[in-house]
This record gives C-alpha cells, sequence and structure tokens, in this order.
C-alpha cells in the first residue's frame, strides 16, 4: 500500500478515536508503575496474583539463566526442547489433572496450532462471537467452515450443530472473556459437545490461577481441550495445550506454530515452574480478589454506570462512544490512576468501554481511590 494511503488510514482512525497508542513503563509490572517519571497507581494489567514482580518467580528467572543461558537456540524438534520445558509440561498436566501438556511460546500461537492441526476442509469450527481475536483469527485463517454463535446463546449453537452435516466438529470457547469480564457455559458447551460428538477447546487464559480450588480454571470434561496461558495470573510467558495423550501427540505433529518457531527461552519456562509452586499454595490471593472486586462493585453502585456483570477480575464501565471512553481514560491518567479504554475493533461498534482489571496486591484502599477518581471525573460531562 503506497504511504499516501496509509497517511490518509492512519488520518482516518484519528478521527474515529480509533488510534491506538503506546505507553513507556520505566518500573517493572505492579500495582503501582512509574511513566514519564511519575508513579502511577495501575489498573490494567492482567497480572492477577502480583506474581510478575515476585522475588521468588524474578529469582527463578536469574537460576535459569546462569543454568540454561538466555536463549533457547532453536525449535523443539531439533534442539530447543530442554528441561525446564519439559518439566513445566509435566508439572502443568499434573495441576490441570490432564494426561499431557504440550508447551507454546504464546497464546495466541497455541490456539492458532491447535485450531488449525484438528481442523479441515471437511471439518466444522464453532465460535462464540466474543472469543479472543486468537480463536477468531484460527478460524478464519483454517480450511474449516466456520461458524459463530451469539454470544452465550447455547440455543443457536445448538441449532448450528443440528443443520451440520461434518464428523469433525470443533466448539471453541474463552473461559472468562476478556472484555466482558463473563463466564462462559461450561455445563452447556460440554453437554452440546457430547452429545453432538464435538470436541471442546476452552481457553482459560483468564480463568486460570483466578477461578476454581488453587485456580484450576472452571473445569471442564476430561476430554476437551483446554489452553492455559502463562502471562496472566502466573505473571510469566508461554501457553500449554492440555488434553488426553493422543490429542497432544497429533498436535504435537501437526501444529505449525509450535514445529516452526524458536522454543521459548528456558529460563522462562524455570521462572514458571516457580510461580505455580507459589500458585498451588494459597487460595487466599483469589479470596483476596473476590474482596476487592466486591467492594469496587458496592461502590459503583451509587453512580450512573453501566457496570457489566462480572464476578471476575475484569470489571468493565461500558461508555459507549470512543471519544467518551478516552476522555475517562485522560481524566483519571492526570490524576495518576492507569486504566484501558478498549474500543472497536476489540469490541463492538458503540461499546467502547474502560477494563478495570485487578491484582491480588491491590488493596481496599486502592479500590475506593480508584471509585472515589471515577465519581469525580463523572461530575463532569464527558
Amino acid at each position: 500500500m503506497h504511504k499516501d494511503n496509509l497517511k490518509s488510514l492512519l488520518e482516518l482512525l484519528k478521527t474515529q478515536h480509533l488510534l491506538r497508542q503506546r505507553k513507556v513503563l520505566s518500573s517493572a509490572q505492579d500495582v503501582q508503575v512509574k511513566i514519564n517519571n511519575r508513579n502511577f497507581l495501575n489498573f490494567t494489567s492482567n497480572d492477577y496474583l502480583g506474581l510478575a514482580n515476585h522475588p521468588k518467580v524474578k529469582q527463578a528467572m536469574l537460576d535459569g539463566v546462569k543454568e540454561y543461558g538466555v536463549g533457547s537456540g532453536a525449535a523443539h524438534f531439533i534442539s530447543g526442547h530442554q528441561t525446564p520445558h519439559h518439566e513445566l509440561e509435566l508439572a502443568m498436566a499434573d495441576f490441570f489433572n490432564a494426561e499431557r501438556a504440550l508447551l507454546f511460546s504464546s497464546g495466541f500461537m497455541a490456539n492458532l496450532g491447535v485450531i488449525d492441526s484438528l481442523c479441515n476442509k471437511d471439518s466444522l469450527l464453532l465460535q462464540d462471537k466474543l472469543n479472543h481475536a486468537s480463536l477468531l483469527d484460527a478460524g478464519r485463517l483454517s480450511r474449516a467452515k466456520f461458524k459463530r454463535f451469539r454470544h452465550l446463546d447455547m440455543e443457536q449453537l445448538q441449532n448450528l450443530l443440528q443443520k451440520n452435516q461434518s464428523k469433525n466438529i470443533l466448539l471453541a470457547s474463552d473461559a472468562v472473556f476478556s472484555m466482558d469480564g463473563d463466564l462462559a457455559n461450561i455445563k452447556a458447551l460440554s453437554k452440546l459437545s457430547d452429545g453432538y460428538k464435538a470436541t471442546l477447546l476452552l481457553d482459560e487464559a483468564h480463568s486460570f490461577g483466578v477461578l476454581g480450588k488453587y485456580g484450576q480454571g472452571l473445569g471442564v470434561k476430561t476430554e476437551a481441550i483446554r489452553i492455559a496461558t502463562m502471562g496472566k495470573a502466573l505473571g510469566t510467558y508461554g501457553a500449554v495445550v492440555l488434553g488426553y495423550s493422543e490429542q497432544i501427540e497429533y498436535i504435537l505433529q501437526k501444529a505449525r506454530t509450535y514445529i516452526y518457531t524458536t522454543a521459548l527461552p528456558p529460563a522462562i519456562a524455570y521462572a514458571s515452574l516457580a510461580a505455580l509452586e507459589i500458585l498451588k499454595k494459597s487460595d487466599e490471593p483469589r479470596a483476596h480478589l473476590q474482596k476487592l472486586i466486591q467492594r469496587f462493585r458496592t461502590n459503583m453502585q451509587n453512580l450512573n454506570l453501566n457496570l457489566l456483570d462480572s464476578t471476575t477480575p475484569i470489571q468493565p464501565l461500558l461508555i459507549g462512544s470512543n471519544k467518551s471512553a478516552l476522555k475517562l481514560a485522560d481524566k483519571l491518567y492526570a490524576k495518576s490512576i492507569l486504566v484501558q479504554a478498549v474500543r472497536p475493533p476489540t469490541v463492538p461498534v458503540n461499546t467502547a468501554r474502560i477494563r478495570i482489571t485487578f491484582s491480588a496486591k491491590h488493596t481496599l484502599a486502592d479500590v475506593d481511590i480508584l471509585s472515589q477518581e471515577i465519581q469525580n471525573a463523572l461530575c463532569k460531562k464527558l
């Protein structure tokens, strides 16, 4: 595309209040971060348990570098599969009570790899409309017949299954939807996948570490494939695909995003093992998260706001227009509070929102400060 056309398109994004801009943090990821030599109270991170800057996780990363170096040097099938990778797969399989786990370099690559492996031109792929972009992009790139059903609409999903002629059906859903914070109907998805002999793929990116006993997620039948990412509640990076032995072996043999990429740095896998051990020890951080969520929702009750129904650390304030969402985020930024204005195409048109996320390292006082500043900002017209 010619640079004049690109310039026009960028100007259009700016006019529509859709131009994205990066903020440069000069501190570690935490509930307090530094931007341009200013301290901010951070409500934008998916570091739900505060492990990204945990001393034991950082030390494990350093120990991993000393023992295994920085880069893995090659793909897993060549010489890049090192002891920390192998041990992390075993540990994650054990944690989730799965037969096997397969380590990918990111959740995006995991979803692309699984769907590409399991779908062909004769397959039917069904997905919730609000699934993460990695699942939706995988569907668009796959050779399968790709259909999306209305968000959480199990009746429409069943209608699509009833009309199906394919013998190979893959049903994919987020466990926790990243922009709304609501939960998949696991019971209904499991029942439908059983009834129509479909394979269920559940992306546990925002439920792993946060929901369930010791953060084991929403829980699903053992035949399902689960994706657990480590860049959120675990505080590190990468993802694992979990399933029964034959599933994982087939994905390992066929997933192009696994076969044709350099393995994750071994020190990251080493740090992930340390983070997993911390996660397993106590449910207290998850209990504290629930206290923070309830405090925030109680504080917001008296404001005329559309706070979406969520029991997770993802608490979205639905604003509507792109311009108004940006203005509210800017007002909070001026008060040294960092929140994210989420706009299309990440969310549907006219549903721009402030996406607030909590960490177990936040305090009730932090929540009260956020609540008060939101109220102050809304006293003036957006």
